[in-house]
């Protein structure tokens, strides 16, 4: 089933790019509401940073080569751009809207995460297949070993010990000790993993499968998959993805069908799908659960969904090709 409703197009004249932080865990407090969204241009080696209320460009950053996958820290203040070309991660401070800072962090990195103190910057580096961790500070590398070939997704539990990273060539999640970055175990999932997304407590993970057209269930604390997920007809290229606030819905990017997928947790069953722009790739959920937005990589644009009504209410020309989307306080 499909919701379909022509998006509202709004030309900018400037792009920039914001992406948000994910959830944190502890006692429930209102979601803070996001004031930016973060959008990476690989070709144009920069960020477009909109206005969420108006979606107005308000910035590009010019971040450096090739830039890809971003985490913002807790606070939103500082957002880590992984940059393939430099072999680096440029830290951007929010309020300035420079890069403050860049990590060399070894060969090719593809996405980045970051520990919830923000001290530490880990990224997956793809030509070399290897994960690599850094301190922020004093730009000294923590370690990097060797995980599963072709590495694209990481992503950190919420409680912070172990990391996740995905090998595209292997179809494999390798899991690290986050401290010391000891391989702990590794297990396999659908062809060509991407993406990475943990529930708020750590007990579970899901992970998108680009060439399998599938979504693991993973049990996060025994490093198991539960279950598989078949998204259409195993054509549809899934790669971002994005958890409600309840937990209850996942979302994620099909990439080759140009829409969203909205899969009901519990039953493991798509409920619907929505109509976006061209190559979906990057997603984000905004806190309070009720918008999400989609880079749309060739379509130069990035779409604004409403999720009660699962409709597309506006797309936004940004130019270049968006990768990843990021929202920030």
């Amino acid at each position: 089933m499909s919701a379909r409703l022509a998006p509202r197009v709004v030309s900018l004249l400037t792009c920039a790019v914001l992406v948000a932080p994910g959830s944190r865990s502890g006692p429930r407090r209102a979601p803070t509401p996001e004031r930016w969204l973060l959008v990476s241009d690989e070709p144009g080696d920069r960020l477009v940073m909109l206005n969420v209320a108006t979606g107005q460009v308000v910035a590009t950053i010019p971040v450096g080569g090739r830039p890809r996958g971003m985490a913002a820290s807790a606070d939103g203040r500082r957002v880590f751009v992984a940059l393939g070309k430099d072999d680096a991660v440029a830290v951007v401070d929010v309020a300035s809207r420079h890069v403050v800072r860049q990590l060399a962090v070894g060969k090719d990195p593809e996405q980045v995460a970051v520990s919830a103190n923000g001290a530490t910057v880990y990224v997956s580096n793809e030509e070399i297949a290897m994960a690599t961790a850094v301190d922020v500070a004093t730009k000294h590398t923590l370690f990097s070993t060797a995980v599963g070939k072709e590495p694209e997704g990481i992503a950190l539990l919420p409680h912070g010990h172990k990391l996740y990273v995905t090998g595209e060539s292997d179809s494999s999640v390798t899991v690290l000790d986050a401290l010391r970055g000891r391989r702990l175990t590794k297990f396999g999932v659908g062809a060509r993993p991407r993406f990475i997304a943990f529930s708020r407590d750590g007990a579970r993970a899901f992970v998108s499968a680009e060439n399998g057209g599938t979504v693991s269930y993973v049990d996060a604390r025994a490093d198991t998959v539960m279950a598989t997920v078949v998204i259409g007809d195993r054509t549809t290229k899934p790669t971002g993805l994005a958890l409600s606030p309840d937990e209850k819905t996942l979302y994620l990017a099909n990439g080759r069908t140009n829409d969203v997928a909205v899969i009901d947790v519990a039953s493991r069953a798509v409920q619907a799908t929505i109509p976006v722009g061209e190559r979906p790739w990057g997603i984000a959920l905004s806190a309070d659960g009720r918008t999400l937005y989609t880079a749309d990589g060739r379509s130069g644009s990035v779409s604004v969904i409403d999720v009660g009504t699962r409709r597309v209410t506006a797309a936004y020309a940004v130019g270049g090709r968006p990768y990843s989307v990021l929202l920030v306080p």
